[in-house]
Formats: C-alpha cells, sequence, structure tokens
C-alpha cells in the first residue's frame, strides 16, 4: 500500500503558480483618446495621405515673466510657486535677453525677467486635460480663447490674467496674483489643422462671427 501511495503521489502533476505582469501606468485620457481616435479622426478631416502629416503636440510650455517685480521676491517666488505646483515640475528662471530702459532692465542682469516651465508626453496631456476641462471654466466673464493666436507653424498661445483659475492654487498662493501663457507646441500644424486638433482636445474656442 505505501508504494501505491508513492507512486500515486509520484505521478501527479506539478502546479505552477501563475504568474501575473503588473498592468503598465495607464495612459492620460486625453493621449489615449489621441492615439486611440482623434488621429485617425484629423487625418479624415484634413484629408490627408499619411498619417504621419496627422497635427500632434509635442510640448507646452508654461510660463510667466516678473517684469518690473522682478526685484519683489515675495512675487517671483509666488510666480515659481505657481508654475511648479500646476505643471508638477519645477520651473526654470529666464534671464534678460537684451536691454529694456523703460524696466531698467540689461541684458543677461542676475535678477530673472520670468520662469517658464516645459511639458511633454504625460504630464503634457495631463496639464491640458486641465487646462481646458477645469481651469478655463473658471476664468470670469469666460466666452471662450481666441481664434486668432495662431503663429505661421500653427502653435497656439494663451494668456490668462491670474493663477487662480488653477485648483492647485491656494488661499495663501492667491494672495499675490500674476498672470502666465500657455504656449502650445504642434507638430505638422497650420491654423487649421491646430485648430481642429485644439477643438478635439476640448478647447472652448470663442464663437466664430456669423
Amino acid at each position: 500500500m505505501a508504494e501505491k501511495k508513492t507512486a500515486a503521489k509520484a505521478e501527479a502533476p506539478k502546479t505552477t503558480k501563475k504568474v501575473v505582469k503588473a498592468d503598465a501606468k495607464a495612459q492620460p485620457r486625453l493621449k489615449a483618446l489621441y492615439n486611440a481616435e482623434l488621429k485617425a479622426k484629423l487625418q479624415k478631416e484634413l484629408g490627408l495621405g499619411n498619417i504621419n502629416q496627422v497635427p500632434e503636440l509635442k510640448k507646452v510650455i508654461v510660463s510667466s515673466g516678473v517684469g518690473k517685480k522682478r526685484e519683489d521676491k515675495k512675487f517671483t517666488e509666488t510666480v515659481e510657486l505657481t508654475l511648479a505646483k500646476i505643471t508638477g515640475q519645477a520651473p526654470t528662471s529666464r534671464l534678460a535677453k537684451k536691454s529694456i530702459a523703460t524696466f531698467k532692465i540689461r541684458k543677461g542682469m542676475g535678477a530673472p525677467v520670468g520662469y517658464l516651465t516645459t511639458l511633454r508626453n504625460d504630464k503634457m496631456y495631463e496639464f491640458v486635460d486641465r487646462l481646458i476641462n477645469i481651469a478655463l471654466p473658471h476664468v470670469r466673464d469666460f466666452h471662450g480663447v481666441s481664434r486668432t493666436a495662431f503663429d505661421k507653424q500653427g502653435n497656439y498661445n494663451l494668456g490668462l490674467k491670474e493663477q487662480t483659475v488653477f485648483p492647485e492654487i491656494t488661499f495663501e498662493d492667491a494672495s499675490v496674483l500674476h498672470g502666465l501663457e500657455v504656449t502650445f507646441i504642434i507638430k505638422n500644424g497650420s491654423k487649421e489643422g491646430s485648430t481642429k486638433l485644439l477643438e478635439l482636445f476640448g478647447m472652448p474656442f470663442e464663437k466664430e462671427a456669423k
């Protein structure tokens, strides 16, 4: 009997543990939407023969100048903190590229004349999603963003008067108000193609005059 039990035990199949691979990090909503649907839709709407000709968001630059307040430490610290909070990465300071007598600014002078952050990939899409769906709807008396702020390459520039439209900004952060600019750098851009791309992202452009 002992021999039979031993034989049966030997013949029993070995059980193996199932290896479950961790899921890859989920793509930001806008990035996934662009790759799954919007890219093909844009190709069709713009009549492009090659998918590689479709407009694509390459980077977003968020910046703020400090101008005459460059020597005001509280103001410059607020600007730097704002950009870090709303973009999720530390901004870099900008020195003057040329002298401006009106502002008593000399080329390359020590005090920064502004700060900027360049966003790419996932952080870029996450920021654009929050800007369009959370920040812009909180702008006072908002009637849409301009349709004319495109350059010849199809890049788009958007200005905001106050940083308080972003939910990351606390009451303490809002004690010093300042504006900022958001520049969308678009590959294969044009006024028509870039407009369609941003519209599909949900950008609330002002209504066209009839």
